[in-house]
């Protein structure tokens, strides 16, 4: 491996290069700002020739200049505003000045605040779709190849070139996904990612304001968000403030060595989220968990350093105002520094009070997942102000139950277990479950391709406590082990002109296909009209002969889950459930719309979940 120094005298070299004809204002960041917002606070970013050398002057009623910083590049500056509750909608002219050479000067527009629906949060009421935007839809195909950007490879054969998928693909199928059931999307990364390979995922961002081109526009994004709230759904943004891109605009010109973390030779991060809390831990190892790079081309961001605070704050809260999101998933959360998320998250919660957002989790045991929640509920003295985070002891509970890795009394004991942990969270229905999303093999193959074993874990996905999350291509059946990744990222077929089938009509869909998605149909959209499956309270039962019985319940009504995960059909006696059915003689099967009698018991089919309404 190359010695670190040597990356950077190379991306130096680049910068050079890069920056050789570099304007006298390349750039101001955020590129325009609100009135009106609840914290005056802003920093704006300036990049340009040797601006450093240049003093700083501006003059609107309610914003005052508080104070110029330099940093080691002299490319660079960073303004303080103070932007009163007096300010009004206008244009600051800021001046930049220096003796002897032109003035140079910049329109910076306040903007009224849009109070139209935005930052709604994301809660148990919804269920979420994850999307990876290159390989749902392509809507737009002028917009395939970018001339100018780092790859221009386009070639759906290729796991690790792009594929054409956009915004306006998703745009045109928002119908579907409504009729589906579904509430939010979740796409993956939409900003740009100008690097050489692999640019299709996202998570190697080069610009922190601008949506890719190859997906669209900024102003493309902002009709989507909107096209969702005419629908009543939601926009989740993805959000990385672990690591940017090797060709993010600030590390072809570094505004200082300390903007991302430095190590004497190349260092990736050791992937353990143990030392975090482990109160045996050796510094080092928490220091290369949290200052480790993700991968050569993903340098790590220093935290510590406060202008990265507030760049990356400020263009978080940016497109909340901007485009109207409604909530944050947050990409490699035990990665970052602790005491930067905490401050973060208390920015977005004092700014947006019904704002809600996950962590990504990808850790096993309860506790390795609790200790990342707010509350302070495992007591290591730190609250993280965090809301929920990505379920992944759901994912592995249910993986060992459905995948037939287990017996089926150890398989319902686990996800019994799992959930009787729950005492241990502030509220675990702030938490997303789901069953893959795109770092992990999809689930239908994790069941062996078995229909009634996939159903038996969708049902319970979307009848537990806290938020389902599916991935694109569920409801059809589309499969592949995450091994390469890319294989979990195939194209959701009939979403490009030209496709042989469409698989987004019943008629493009085979019978088995047909099956699942009306089967995932008819439970979401029953969730979505019932509000005992969103926030009613949960009950379990210890699980017997491999059944799990569980309830969700509030004033109004009741529903009764049976879960049986035996290959062969199993007789329930339901006397020992008379706490939960007091009252109730009978039960309306969600999913056949047929009644059956409670008394003297239930009869469930192999590899089945009833979702009995109760009557």
């Amino acid at each position: 491996m190359k010695h670190f120094s040597l990356l950077l005298v190379t991306w130096l070299c680049l910068t050079a290069s890069a920056f050789a004809r570099l304007p006298a204002l390349e750039r101001i960041e955020p590129a325009f700002w609100w009135t009106g917002m609840r914290q005056p606070f802003l920093q704006l970013i300036v990049h340009g020739n040797n601006i450093a050398e240049r003093n700083v002057q501006l003059e609107y009623p309610g914003v005052t200049l508080k104070e110029v910083h330099k940093v080691e590049n002299p490319n660079y500056l960073f303004i303080d505003l103070d932007i009163t509750a007096a300010a009004r909608p206008g244009t600051i002219r800021i001046r930049f000045i220096k003796s002897g050479a032109k003035e140079i000067s910049y329109n910076y527009e306040l903007k009224a605040r849009d109070h139209a629906a935005r930052a709604q949060g994301i809660t148990s009421k919804d269920l979420v779709y994850l999307i990876m935007p290159d390989r749902f839809a392509n809507g737009d195909k002028s917009n395939d190849i970018v001339k100018g950007m780092a790859q221009t490879t386009l070639n759906r054969d290729s796991m690790y070139y792009r594929h054409g998928g956009d915004l306006q693909g998703i745009i045109d199928h928002l119908d579907y996904l409504q009729n589906l059931g579904v509430t939010a999307l979740w796409l993956n990364p939409v900003l740009e990612n100008d690097q050489p390979s692999a640019s299709y995922h996202g998570y190697a961002a080069t610009e922190n304001y601008r949506i890719d081109p190859r997906y669209g526009s900024n102003e493309l994004y902002k009709k989507l968000v909107n096209e969702l709230h005419k629908r009543g759904m939601k926009m989740i943004q993805d959000l990385v403030h672990n690591h940017i891109g090797s060709r993010h605009w600030t590390m072809l010109d570094l505004p200082s060595r300390d903007w991302v973390h430095q190590w004497p030779q190349f260092t990736r991060s050791n992937f353990k989220e143990q030392p975090l809390f482990d109160p045996y831990a050796a510094a080092i190892d928490k220091k290369r968990m949290t200052d480790g790079w993700f991968d050569i081309h993903m340098p790590d961001m220093n935290q510590d350093n406060p202008y990265v605070r507030n760049y990356f704050t400020q263009s978080h809260i940016w497109w909340i105002e901007y485009a109207g999101v409604d909530g944050f998933r947050l990409d490699t959360y035990g990665y970052n520094d602790a005491g930067y998320m905490k401050e973060w998250a208390e920015a977005m919660k004092k700014e947006y009070p019904q704002l809600t957002f996950f962590g990504e989790t990808f850790v096993h045991g309860v506790p390795n997942q609790a200790v990342f929640t707010q509350g302070n509920t495992i007591h290591h003295g730190f609250d993280t102000e965090l809301p929920g985070v990505t379920d992944f002891q759901f994912l592995w509970a249910i993986s060992d139950l459905a995948g037939g890795k287990v017996k089926a009394q150890d398989g319902v004991t686990g996800l019994y277990n799992m959930l009787s942990n729950d005492f241990v969270y502030q509220d675990a229905t702030r938490n997303v479950i789901f069953l893959d999303n795109h770092d992990l093999s999809r689930f239908f193959s994790v069941t062996g391709e078995n229909i009634p074993r996939y159903k038996m874990a969708m049902a319970c996905l979307l009848t537990t406590r806290g938020i389902p999350q599916l991935y694109y291509g569920a409801e059809i059946l589309m499969k592949n082990f995450c091994n390469p990744d890319g294989l979990v990222r195939e194209d959701f077929k009939g979403g490009w002109p030209g496709d042989p089938v469409n698989k987004f009509t019943a008629a493009g869909r085979t019978a088995q296909e047909n099956d699942v998605f009306n089967y995932l149909r008819r439970l979401a959209n029953y969730r979505k009209q019932h509000a005992v499956l969103q926030t009613g309270k949960l009950m379990q039962y210890v699980p017997e002969n491999g059944v799990y019985v569980y309830f969700r319940y509030n004033g109004r009504q009741a529903v009764m889950m049976v879960m049986n995960a035996n290959d062969t059909a199993q007789s329930l006696n339901t006397e020992r459930f008379a706490e939960r059915l007091k009252g109730f003689t009978a039960a309306v099967d969600v999913i056949t719309g047929k009644e059956q009698t409670l008394a003297p018991g239930i009869s469930i089919p192999a590899y089945t979940t009833l979702v009995l309404e109760l009557k």
